[in-house]
């Protein structure tokens, strides 16, 4: 019996889908902490002994005199105290407790897949390599902590979006490589359906990238309108007071903007992709005629319903779980193209 249609081949294709799950729970709780200004709460990065928090007041002081030092507390949460500081430390510390525990999760089952022989020799490479991905990750995590621990108010919205990406790169390979240990590899012809929808999904990955340099930069809490922004198509303030290539990044405005104009670009080229489908005779891709359009619209109405309410806490994170929907629908459609007859 092959692997990709065995019993061990499905408890292979499991264990990926959990993890992809907790990738899933890591991003959100990551979102969550971002909102409420709970990153620089931990100012160490211990990989081991981190896991364990603070178990007296000695101890707790002890992270609220460090984070003291940090600007952020200086200049923005200087009438903090101690139990407020508690809440945002345990928000960090939660989402590094997640990391801790999935890369348990996937260690764990992967030396015992290994070791047993339950894992082709495509697979075993291409594991080791989302294994490698994952420890940079933490490194990428702590690198962009580094950086709100400056001069800085917060992280680099360059840095988070890498790590923002890194997490839906992992995201999109655990998926994709659960798809591949319970039904095999796609075979090796490539359609044009194939090359668009891998195409839509690296389009949906930049606006992925635009999305976190938003959320980097607060550049949601400005131009709180729809579907203008203070009534003009291009702010005036684009620039923000700074040449062209510096602003592309870094001024709210134009960093919003980008963001505003991507959306209604993947939108567009998620239903011309539900045409073709409509067009294709393959049956097995005829669910992401409806499943894509229907998550861009809810993703879109999100985003909509977040920025005029000045991103709420609860609209801003179901945002970000939207594009985890479309984002994961879309790593599915692309593999179901590849091989679908």
């Amino acid at each position: 019996m092959s692997y990709h249609s065995s019993t061990t081949s499905r408890a292979v294709s499991l264990w990926l889908l959990v993890v992809a799950a907790l990738v899933c729970a890591m991003i959100i709780i990551g979102g969550t902490t971002r909102l409420t200004d709970s990153g620089l709460s931990i100012t160490e990065w211990k990989p081991i002994s981190g896991a364990i928090p603070p178990l007296s007041q000695a101890d707790w002081e002890r992270e609220f005199s460090l984070y003291q030092q940090t600007t952020e507390f200086q200049v923005q949460n200087s009438a903090m105290t101690l139990a407020e500081f508690e809440f945002i430390f345990w928000w960090e510390w939660g989402h590094r407790q997640l990391g801790r525990l999935i890369g348990l999760v996937y260690f764990v089952p992967f030396v015992f897949f290994w070791l047993r022989g339950h894992l082709s020799a495509r697979l075993k490479p291409r594991l080791f390599g989302l294994f490698l991905l994952g420890g940079a990750q933490g490194a990428i995590g702590w690198w962009m902590v580094a950086s709100g621990l400056s001069d800085r108010l917060d992280v680099s919205q360059y840095r988070l979006a890498t790590h923002l990406g890194m997490a839906f790169i992992i995201l999109g390979a655990s998926i994709w490589l659960s798809l591949e240990a319970r039904f095999g590899p796609p075979p090796l012809r490539r359609g044009r359906l194939a090359g668009v929808t891998t195409g839509l999904l690296a389009l949906i990955f930049v606006q992925v990238l635009l999305g976190a340099f938003v959320a980097g930069l607060d550049a949601g809490r400005i131009y709180n309108t729809w579907p203008l922004m203070n009534g003009e198509l291009i702010p005036s303030d684009y620039l923000g007071g700074m040449s062209f290539l510096p602003a592309i990044f870094e001024s709210h405005a134009a960093v919003q903007m980008h963001h505003r104009w991507m959306a209604y670009l993947v939108a567009l080229c998620v239903f011309a992709h539900a045409v073709l489908i409509w067009r294709e005779p393959r049956v097995s891709l005829k669910p992401f005629m409806i499943i894509l359009p229907a998550l861009v619209i809810g993703q879109m109405a999100l985003g909509i319903a977040a920025l005029v309410s000045v991103v709420p806490l609860h609209l801003s994170l179901a945002h970000q779980a939207g594009a985890i929907l479309l984002f994961s629908a879309t790593v599915w459609a692309a593999w179901t193209a590849r091989r679908a007859v």
